[in-house]
């Protein structure tokens, strides 16, 4: 007896579970210049890889025991391919109920809060990438559940262990609220779409008629306010193509999980490439500010263009993956165009998650100074930088990673002590300098009373400078290996593809999960 009838069955379920919410509400997703689920996850994936799981899931309407319509979960996943390697990969459907999960045991089986999605890429240790469409909590489903759910940090269990297991992704390519938007937090990188996505804990209905402010959503959660000015999100993207591009570039970079290294990738770039450019790149004049984005440019692989981290958010410290003769690296450098390299409470906090990030993943790091300490004046203390700084310092200082410092110009200070720490490899331009203060910031203080006193102040607040200036040389450093080396800035790009070949070694003998003892700041 043939079973044919019932694999026909499954088939026709499958073609109901593709209409998504129906042809009306797919079409209006469309008309928001916006892709269905299963659409952004063909878009993301290598093509015809992606397995789809509980497709079947949903709820049935039956007429004489026969299926008469049916109303899909809304929520898609499964697994598929990313550049030939596997990942785990689920999304909202916004065209089902908004995307929201429907009753507690559905978000549990099939997606979301503690999902299988999750269990699976937990258990077979695989990166997870989330297409976070969705509005959260609908309380039609009390109706359904017939009663009210007690929430509990039970149900998010899995969302928080993955982060200690493999690479979580998300992309808000839509408007998250309530759960979604707490989801997007648990991950390790995420992007939204400029003019299409937004992100709130609630949406603009829910702050009128709590608070009585009327706004925009993309005045309450659109990119500018949750990349550019909070923070929250990393990366802003023009389109849901280029998201998913985004996710991709990102992904090449980690390692499936943390029991392995960063993956290593062919390049045609030579590692001893010299560039005459970096002689000239830092201005004799020391107020005078350079692009350090054009450094980073010239040091690393040229066919592997360096992918920064939160390019809007704390711009007096920029953030990259990048690759060195093809060996992933994470990359931070101060920027002197934003407060004069000086690290206010934004650079620190994007600084010490994306450290941290790169300490847990295996990523040797490296580190282009050039800081003049932590920012300073009334803003900067309203906000905490002492203590946000010192949180990088305290996380800088537990790293295990293998890292290389080179001393582009300034280092000074506390913000400048863990740039240059115990596992560090330190290595210094001609342009370097060095100290616990800036000499033009510690002069009136520790000289206070004796220019004070000078018949002309000013006179020799100048002369005691020019004495200190010749002693701030970094040639006295080196004579007494207070440096590892003074190098040729044209030759940084070799020196630092020897140095991470070696660091590969130490690498290997870290993979695994990361602990970090003692509370932070």
């Amino acid at each position: 007896m043939s079973w044919s009838e019932e694999v026909a069955e499954i088939e026709f379920r499958r073609s109901l579970a593709a209409q998504h919410g129906g042809e009306e509400r797919v079409q209006r997703q469309h008309s928001q210049g916006k892709y269905t689920v299963r659409e952004r996850i063909d878009r993301l994936v290598d093509p015809g890889s992606f397995v789809e799981y509980g497709a079947l899931a949903g709820t049935g309407q039956y007429e004489a025991g026969r299926l008469k319509s049916f109303l899909p979960a809304a929520y898609v996943m499964g697994t598929a391919r990313i550049d030939g390697r596997p990942i785990c990969v689920g999304g909202e459907d916004f065209t089902v109920r908004g995307g929201s999960g429907g009753s507690s045991a559905m978000r549990r089986s099939k997606g979301g809060l503690g999902g299988f999605i999750e269990d699976l890429a937990w258990e077979y240790k695989l990166p997870l990438v989330l297409l976070l469409d969705g509005s959260g909590a609908n309380v039609s489903s009390v109706k359904e559940m017939g009663h009210t759910y007690l929430p509990s940090s039970a149900d998010w269990t899995r969302s928080v262990e993955l982060l200690g297991e493999v690479p979580v992704v998300g992309a808000v390519l839509g408007s998250a609220a309530g759960g979604p938007a707490a989801r997007a937090m648990l991950t390790h990188w995420t992007c939204m779409v400029r003019g299409q996505s937004h992100i709130f804990t609630a949406g603009p209905p829910v702050a009128k008629r709590a608070l009585g402010e009327d706004v925009t959503k993309e005045e309450l959660g659109g990119a500018t306010v949750q990349v550019t000015k909070s923070g929250i999100i990393d990366n802003a993207v023009n389109s849901e193509d280029e998201a998913f591009t985004a996710i991709r570039r990102y992904l090449a970079f980690m390692p499936q999980n943390v029991y392995e290294l960063p993956p290593v990738m062919p390049t045609t770039d030579r590692r001893d490439r010299r560039e005459e450019e970096l002689l000239d790149i830092v201005p004799r004049h020391r107020g005078k500010p350079y692009k350090m984005r054009r450094i980073v440019e010239l040091i690393f692989d040229n066919d592997c263009p360096p992918l920064e981290i939160k390019p809007e958010y704390g711009g007096c410290i920029l953030t990259y993956f990048a690759r060195l003769n093809g060996v992933p690296v994470a990359v931070t450098a101060h920027n002197p165009l934003v407060n004069a390299g000086a690290v206010d409470a934004a650079g620190a906090e994007k600084l010490t998650h994306f450290l941290e990030l790169a300490d847990y993943f295996h990523f040797p790091v490296i580190n282009l100074v050039d800081v003049p300490g932590f920012m300073i004046g009334t803003r900067a203390e309203l906000a905490g930088t002492l203590r946000k700084g010192m949180r990088a310092f305290y996380l800088g200082y537990q790293m295990a990673v293998p890292q290389a410092t080179i001393i582009v110009r300034r280092c000074y200070g506390m913000a400048g002590s863990f740039r240059a720490s115990r596992l560090n490899l330190r290595l210094g331009w001609p342009s370097a300098e060095w100290g616990s203060i800036p000499i033009e910031g510690g002069v009136d203080a520790a000289y206070k009373r004796e220019i004070a006193e000078a018949p002309d102040p000013e006179q020799r607040r100048i002369e005691i400078e020019a004495d200190l200036r010749l002693l701030r040389s970094p040639w006295g450093t080196a004579e007494r290996f207070g440096v590892e080396d003074m190098i040729d800035p044209s030759k940084t790009r070799e020196i630092l593809c020897n140095w991470v070949e070696l660091a590969q070694h130490a690498l290997k003998l870290q993979v695994g999960q990361r602990s970090m003892p003692g509370v932070r700041p």
